[in-house]
Order: structure tokens, then sequence, then C-alpha cells
């Protein structure tokens, strides 16, 4: 694919569906919820959020000092006979790819443990200023950091835990200070916990430093592997969630795989109202995020926003959902082999996943030094030339009562973007802003023709409605057009990366 048809229909209110929500956004929130489902949905999901459709996600920490693998080597890195699975099934019997890697480059990880990253994660380039001025080039709205990965390694002031990046390694505030710099520039900040795996991350083998009582509170107390988490262990994981929610005060709070674990399961309402109370205190409107993962409902729809991992729906969803997914097609965390995927690809991700009603929340991943490579600012700057021009088509808008045609199938469900085909200029998505249809075909046709069938002179969604004119939206070129009983059909000379926008009138 090397582009993008955007088409923009202004059209009578009846065709559309009704923006009740934006007279929902003006109505000041003061329910104070109760730590139960019945009062928990009466939550609904901030217009703020709604319109926004691009967040930025950022790896970063000291599993980005050996840059090897992915965010996933603290834990790669001590299976030393045995690779197991997130949840204790053996994937192989013989060392890891991290364990021998480590071997050749650090030593064994009986004398250079994980713990040693730390003082080489110096950080001594990160300009929070610049990465949000970079990220709001790309067209985002708001940004979700990782406040602590699976090794337990905080990047704030954190209250609880010792093992934190005000007291070791680069000695800042990393969240506190992308949230400072985030709201100067007028963006929405986040934060997010994975902490919750770290009660079986490390392999806590006889001799390894992860075995060492004294380095507990990064690597967890020894127990009984792949066991559910023990009361002592649910209770630091809330202490470590409560100092995030009442010292920073997030926009969104994600949350990793492991709280979908029934252990969670008396945690989840908790939380919720939790941070739904407090952000009534905060006189702001919040958004909590987790990922259903494996089929467990943790949060029952509307109750919060579902996000997906690197995977889409299949259709338009009733409540506002996210897809999470790095540039990186190999990792989340900045790794020397990173393979960054096409602006294309990303541009393409973003239409289909708003015409179904979701977010897109983009991730990259900065070098150990606080930069960020080259090739990953590229992708942010394309996207945000792409957005620049045909940004309405995206942000505040909500989902048509079709979100697309075409031939293409997308998968859909956690982990599955890596099954997609390319789309062509025959897969149209549809989105909807103030009386306005946007059709989108995700490629430019090489001979300039477009037909798009939902909109022909018989549709059923258009009820008879003829269009009057169709315009270019960023050229003066003189469009050829028809309307027939088959379709819109569209005839144009406009080239260019990643999209071209109509104005059709009625």
């Amino acid at each position: 694919m090397t582009g993008l048809v955007v088409v923009v229909m202004s059209a009578s209110a009846l065709f559309f569906l009704k923006r009740e929500d934006k007279l929902e956004s003006a109505r000041e929130r003061t329910e104070h919820y109760e730590p139960n489902w019945e009062s928990l949905k009466k939550y609904e999901t901030p217009e703020w959020f709604r319109d926004a459709k691009l967040g930025i996600f950022i790896h970063w920490g000291p599993y980005s000092v050996p840059a090897h693998g992915s965010e996933w080597y603290p834990r790669w890195m001590y299976q030393d006979s045995v690779v197991w699975s997130p949840t204790g099934e053996v994937i192989k019997k013989e060392p890891s790819f991290a364990h021998q890697y480590h071997l050749k480059n650090y030593g064994h990880p009986d004398t250079f443990g994980y713990k040693d990253f730390i003082p080489l994660f110096t950080a001594e380039q990160f300009d929070a200023q610049q990465w949000v001025e970079l990220f709001k080039q790309a067209g985002a709205r708001y940004i979700v950091p990782v406040a602590e990965h699976h090794d337990a390694f905080a990047m704030y002031d954190s209250k609880v835990t010792r093992w934190n990046a005000v007291n070791m390694g680069p000695k800042r505030d990393v969240l506190g200070e992308l949230i400072k710099a985030g709201k100067a520039q007028g963006l929405k900040v986040g934060a997010s916990s994975h902490f919750a795996f770290n009660w079986d991350y490390f392999n806590k083998k006889s001799g390894f430093d992860t075995n060492d009582p004294q380095y507990a509170g990064l690597y967890g107390r020894k127990h009984e592997p792949y066991t559910p988490a023990d009361t002592e262990f649910l209770e630091l994981w809330w202490a470590r969630t409560k100092d995030i929610i009442d010292n920073y005060q997030p926009d969104v709070l994600w949350f990793d795989f492991v709280i979908d674990r029934e252990e969670y399961r008396p945690y989840h309402p908790k939380l919720a109202a939790y941070y739904y109370n407090k952000a009534t205190e905060w006189n702001k409107e919040v958004v909590l995020q987790n990922k259903n993962f494996n089929g467990f409902e943790s949060y029952p729809p509307g109750t919060n926003v579902l996000d997906l991992e690197r995977g889409k729906m299949s259709d338009i969803s009733k409540y506002p959902w996210q897809t999470d997914t790095s540039i990186g097609k190999n990792s989340w965390c900045y790794v020397t082999n990173w393979k960054s995927k096409s602006p294309n690809t990303i541009v393409d991700d973003l239409i289909d996943i708003v015409s179904k009603n979701g977010n897109l929340l983009l991730n990259v991943g900065p070098k150990a030094d606080g930069t960020i490579p080259a090739d990953q600012q590229q992708v942010l700057q394309e996207l945000g030339r792409w957005l620049q021009k045909n940004g309405e088509a995206i942000y505040g808008t909500r989902p048509w009562v079709v979100f697309g045609e075409g031939p293409t199938e997308v998968a859909t469900g956690h982990h599955t973007e890596s099954k997609n085909k390319e789309l062509t200029s025959q897969d149209i998505r549809f989105t909807t802003k103030d009386g306005h249809l946007y059709a989108i075909a995700m490629d430019y046709s090489e001979s300039g023709d477009y037909t798009i069938t939902s909109l022909g002179s018989e549709s059923m969604y258009l009820g008879g409605k003829k269009i009057t004119d169709v315009q270019l939206v960023s050229s003066v070129e003189k469009l050829r057009w028809e309307q027939t009983p088959e379709g819109l059909n569209i005839q144009t000379s406009a080239k260019g990366n990643y999209a071209c926008a109509f104005k059709v009138i009625f």
C-alpha cells in the first residue's frame, strides 16, 4: 500500500448518528461510585478520550540497557535450562537466547543480575519536553508512559518501593517530568502498571540474586512458582497502584494482563471505584483500561475501556475501546534489531480502529540514554503529517452505521495483527462528525478511480439523498464524479502519501 483516500460527506443530520454524547460532556460528573458493578455501570467514557483517537505508549526502563530480545529480557536472562511461558508451561528445555546472550556479554546472572543494569540506566539525554513535542507533532492527544513494568522498577518517585528512578538509575522522576511536560503542551498524560506479573516474572533459582532476600523488593519473594498471588503480594500491588493514583493523578490508568486473573477479582470494582472517586475530587474525567485477557471478563462492558494488545475489533463496538500496539514489529522496548512498521501500516491501523469506535495507543521504545531513534521519529512525523492534512476525518469523529466496506478481512482479537493483509483502494472505512460523513479508501487507486458502493443513490444508508458536488479538500482540482445506483464513482489525478480528502456535498 502507498496511501489512503479520505472522503468527506455533508448531509442531513437524519443520516447520521445523534451526538447526544456532546451534551452529556457538558454535564458535570459528580457521581460517587461504590465498589460494585451496579454503581460502576454509571461510568461514562470521557469525551476528551473519545475525541482524541491517538495516544503514545512509552516502554522505557533498565531493560532498555541490554537492548536485546524485548522488554522481557529481565525474565529470559534467568531461564538457564528451561524456557517457560507466562503461565508456567514449558516451551523448550534449553537455555533461553537471552540467557546465552547474557553469559557472553555480561557474565553469569549469579554475578551480574538484572539489578546491575540499573546503574547503567542513566538516561543522560532524556528531555521530557522534546519527547512531548515529538508526540504532539505525531498528532497524539494523550501519552501513557510505563510507570512500572513486570521488573518492578518504578519510573516515578515511589513512596512504596526503594527500587525507583528517583533513588537510583536516572535519579529523576520520569513519570512526573512527562506529566508536567504533557500538561504544559495541552496533552493528557496517564500511566501504565504491569507490576502484577512480577509475582511470577523472575526465576528464583538457588544461587541467583533473584533468590536473595535483600533484593526481594525488585525480584519478589520466593514462593511456589505459577501459583495464585498471595494476600501479601496483592496488597503490595494495591499499595503501589494507589501510590500512582494519589501522587500523579493520571488521566489514563492502564493495566496489563495479569490483573485479569481470578485472585484479583475482589480488586476490580475496588480499583475502579477508588480511581473514579479520586477523579471526582480532582475535577477530572479519567479512563481506566485493562485487557480482559484470555477471555476472562474482569470488567463488564461500559465500566472501563477495553484494550486489545496488537489486535482489533471485527465491527463497531457499542463501547469505546483501544488498541495498543508498537511501532516495533518485534519489541516494545528499544532493541538493537528493532524493526519499525511502515507509516502506511500505522495510518491504516488508526483509520480502521477509529471507524469501529476505538483509539490507537502507539508505542515508542527510547534508547537507554533517553533518545528516540530516528526511524521511530520518522514514523511519528509521517503520521503527524497525514493527520495534519486529514485529521478532520479522525479527531472528534464517531462511527457511522457501518464501519466500512471492501474485500479484505481484518484479523480480530489480541495478538492478531501479524495475520493482517494489506488493505486496498476497495477497502473503505467510515466516520462521522458534525453532520459530515467521512469515507476513507485504504489505498490509492493507480487509475485514480474509486467506487464506494455504500454511497450509491439507492443505498439504504442514505435514504435516497442525492450528491450535488464532490470536491478535493487539499486541491482546486476539478473532479469527475457520478452517483449511480451501484455507488459513488470518483475520478481524480491526486496522488500523495497515505491520504487524499474529498468533500461530498448533498
